[in-house]
């Protein structure tokens, strides 16, 4: 990718901009532009392991650093006490995989290649999975409020119960996956391009540099924010995700274009699934960790969002093809839905 080399130079930028004290809109403009690089990074150099370690564990290692990046950024704001951003940046990663990049692939896929079909039963497993997860998610929002009258306590309780339970769902469904069929992630780890010393090297750079860059990003945004007249709330839904996860959206927009639409489904909906399953729950854990404890209680409208896009998701997989207007009116839902939280 041509375009992440070149977007690089946002890394030496970003940390002059702090050295030079540039002010907050700087930083966080430069960090926010150096992190989608260094995510995209992530990505190829654990699609390279991949290719060396055969599809089992390609699988497995796709399926845990997938979403590296924004599990880094999230962690950096646990730190610095942005729970409820952290949780924004939840909600808003599954509903970007869900409806703008499934939007953007449809829309794409389907203006240059008309109806296009997918495996029906790959399709139904994913988004049945996608339904569990926000059933999952909704438990602690919707019984927190009566648990908490009772026992306050309870609440976290609850919280780590699900975030267990979550994961073993999503550790359930790797093995399902891996043990039905060789994992489609493949498309990319037919051949290595690097060898195994300088894919190690760039994945250990690539996340130094994630880390180093969401902290900037971090101690930017509050003041950033006021300036700007922005919430925590919209930039957690629609800005964080779209940060960490450029270079994925890409790449399931480029499958889709060359009519690939298992493929392309598969990194939509199974991001959504791993940001859901999987960065929640470990969120849920590590903030324990660094004493800042985060339950997986949402906002009701986030809620609602979850549920409509989940909804949509598993009508449009119900017959097995898709077409450019269903991808227009998922980009559609998803338009509604920044404009009404930017207003939150």
């Amino acid at each position: 990718m041509t375009w992440s080399r070149l977007m690089l130079l946002a890394v030496p930028l970003a940390l002059g901009a702090v050295l030079l004290r540039a002010g907050p809109i700087p930083e966080l403009a430069l960090s926010a532009l150096a992190l989608i690089p260094l995510a995209a990074l992530i990505g190829e150099a654990t699609e390279e392991l991949a290719a060396r370690t055969g599809p089992v564990i390609g699988g497995l290692l796709n399926a845990t650093l997938g979403n590296a990046a924004e599990l880094i950024i999230a962690l950096a704001g646990i730190r610095a006490g942005l729970l409820d951003l952290v949780k924004a940046s939840i909600t808003g990663s599954i509903l970007g995989n869900l409806l703008l990049v499934m939007g953007l692939s449809l829309a794409v896929g389907g203006w240059r290649h008309g109806i296009q079909r997918f495996s029906q039963q790959r399709a139904g497993v994913l988004t049945t999975m996608t339904v569990l997860a926000f059933i999952a998610l909704g438990v602690p929002s919707l019984f927190s409020h009566t648990i908490a009258a009772h026992h306050p306590e309870a609440v976290e309780a609850l919280s780590l119960g699900v975030a267990g339970l979550m994961l073993a769902l999503y550790i359930l469904s790797v093995l399902y996956t891996l043990r039905a069929r060789e994992p489609l992630g493949g498309h990319a780890v037919a051949h290595a391009r690097w060898t195994l010393p300088q894919a190690l090297g760039i994945l250990a750079l690539a996340t130094l540099g994630v880390v180093v860059m969401s902290e900037i990003l971090v101690h930017a945004l509050e003041p950033a924010l006021h300036a700007l007249g922005l919430t925590e709330f919209f930039v957690g839904i629609i800005l964080i995700p779209l940060v960490g996860n450029v270079a994925e959206h890409l790449v399931a927009v480029q499958m889709a274009a060359e009519n690939q639409m298992d493929l392309s489904l598969e990194i939509a909906v199974g991001s959504s699934l791993q940001i859901a399953l999987l960065v929640a729950p470990v969120l849920v854990f590590a903030s324990l960790a660094l004493g800042r404890p985060m339950d997986l209680v949402f906002h009701p409208l986030e809620l609602m969002a979850l549920m409509m896009a989940g909804a949509i998701a598993s009508f449009i997989a119900l017959d097995g093809e898709t077409n450019w207007l269903e991808g227009a009116q998922l980009l559609a839902v998803y338009g509604m839905l920044g404009i009404a939280f930017f207003f939150v």
